[in-house]
């Protein structure tokens, strides 16, 4: 009976172990799920060969962390940079230094690089003026070098080293840790065959950024200047209508809808490539509202063009993947809420993001409510979501005490003015106790006794005394 009670008890033992084991190995097998994976199963065509460097997903409005993947590794963007100097063009303007009207006159330097084939390029004519408009769409639907050099230099007039100098100190303030920028394009300052040679910048060296960064500088852009999207979303467009310039641009971005990998939602932001970094994409997509960006790098490499399309079955699987488990939404109203079992009063809606079919769990410090997502930010710069509120109790006993000093304030002015009345009052009746009073025909050694001045007395000295207890003790009505 013992060994049968032993062996029970063994048996029990290994099948508990066993289940355990079989969760970890399940959870770990999850865990390690990569985004090569995760394309596959999400029904793309690919392999080992075209899985990107690096890649990260952000929630847009909060710069939570959905998705990462070696999100600080030192990349070369390519075109993608053209994205910090599009957010220095929006900054110009919005400081009233041109308008989206403003023209450009063209150079001959503008047109020689227009015409330089092995870059991405619109066509531009010497002498003619260019909507900055129009060339922000080039810069950003067709990928035209010369459309970001006429515009940097717009910002600058005609410093082209000043303006590389600028782009590496808006990524320091953006928070953009580990980027380096070298020219405004992507396109390394030698290949322009002279016509753009910033003085005292190494004209053979790549831009260096990584995807957190990228991602980092998408956030604040959508954020700072979310008419971004205007220019990131044509599939295509026409520039320079009704004039014998007019032109046709086509996007590279095949996950904008309608195109090769058309993917719901998505409405920007860039793509990028070249021999030494592969191909790039920096993307965003919207539904309902929930607005995620992501940064994919290194998918693939140059001599294999196929990565052009590659890179946006991984950045559809993992757009897939973050809109599948987390959502950005209203979470408490403005007003009186119950959270932690406390009454509290907020000032306004308090969103977050939040995994999808599960409760928030809130935090309540100080006078700041937050919400706990298990979630990291993408910068130290960006905080998590916060919102002021007011304990309920708190704020009612400040409303009474406020209200019983406001009770005692007004009870205190009624009470000396009963007091100054009584003493009035007295002398009232002293003066006519003076003015009634009847002198005897003989004179007469002692005077009358006056009720009415003695009432009189009775007043100035309940007058006196109450109005010395009001001042050390408080109203007394």
């Amino acid at each position: 009976m013992k060994k049968r009670n032993v062996l029970l008890k063994i048996c029990s033992l290994l099948l508990f172990l066993g289940y355990f084991s079989g969760l970890f190995t399940a959870s770990s097998a999850y865990a390690q799920e990569d985004i090569l994976t995760i394309t596959q199963n999400a029904g793309y065509q690919t392999n080992e060969f075209y899985k990107p460097k690096a890649s990260i997903v952000i929630e847009a409005q909060t710069g939570q962390v959905l998705w990462e993947d070696n999100p600080d590794l030192k990349w070369n963007p390519a075109s993608i940079a053209k994205l910090m100097s599009v957010y220095l063009v929006f900054e110009a303007m919005e400081q009233g230094k041109f308008t989206l009207d403003t023209t450009v006159k063209a150079t001959d330097n503008d047109q020689a690089i227009s015409q330089i084939y092995e870059l991405s390029n619109n066509t531009i004519v010497s002498g003619v003026d260019y909507p900055v408009r129009d060339l922000l769409y080039a810069t950003l639907v067709q990928s035209s070098n010369v459309a970001t050099v006429m515009l940097a230099n717009l910002v600058t007039a005609n410093d082209e080293a000043k303006f590389i100098h600028m782009m590496n100190d808006k990524a320091k303030e953006l928070g953009m840790t580990n980027s380096t920028f070298y020219n405004c394009s992507g396109a390394e300052t030698g290949s322009f065959n002279g016509y753009y040679k910033p003085e005292g910048i190494d004209q053979n060296a790549d831009n260096v950024t990584t995807a957190r960064d990228l991602a980092i500088l998408s956030y604040h852009l959508l954020k700072n200047y979310p008419d971004t999207v205007t220019f990131t979303s044509p599939t295509q467009i026409t520039i320079m209508e009704n004039t014998p310039y007019a032109e046709v641009l086509e996007n590279h971005n095949y996950s904008l809808p309608g195109l090769a990998y058309g993917y719901e939602g998505a409405d920007g932001l860039k793509t990028g490539s070249s021999p030494t970094g592969g191909f790039n994409y920096a993307a965003t997509a919207k539904r309902e509202d929930t607005r995620l960006i992501e940064i994919v790098l290194g998918v693939g490499n140059w001599e294999d063009q196929e990565g052009e399309l590659q890179r946006h079955a991984f950045g559809n699987a993992i757009f897939d993947r973050a809109f599948a488990t987390y959502e950005y939404k209203k979470l408490l109203s403005k007003g009186n809420n119950t959270v932690n079992q406390e009454e509290i009063i907020l000032d306004q809606d308090f969103y977050g993001v939040l995994q999808r079919n599960t409760e928030p769990a809130f935090n309540l410090s100080a006078d700041k409510l937050t919400v706990e997502t298990g979630l990291t930010s993408v910068s130290p710069t960006i905080k998590a979501p916060s919102s002021n509120f007011k304990y309920a109790k708190k704020l009612k006993a400040l409303q009474n005490s406020t209200l019983l000093k406001n009770v005692k304030k007004k009870n205190g002015l009624s009470t000396f003015f009963v007091n100054g009345l009584l003493i009035i009052l007295g002398l009232l009746f002293m003066a006519l106790a003076k003015l009634f009073r009847k002198e005897p025909i003989e004179a007469s050694s002692s005077k009358k006794f006056s009720p009415i001045f003695a009432l009189g007395i009775l007043f100035i000295l309940a007058g006196v005394v109450l109005s010395i207890y009001t001042v050390v003790v408080g109203p007394w009505i």
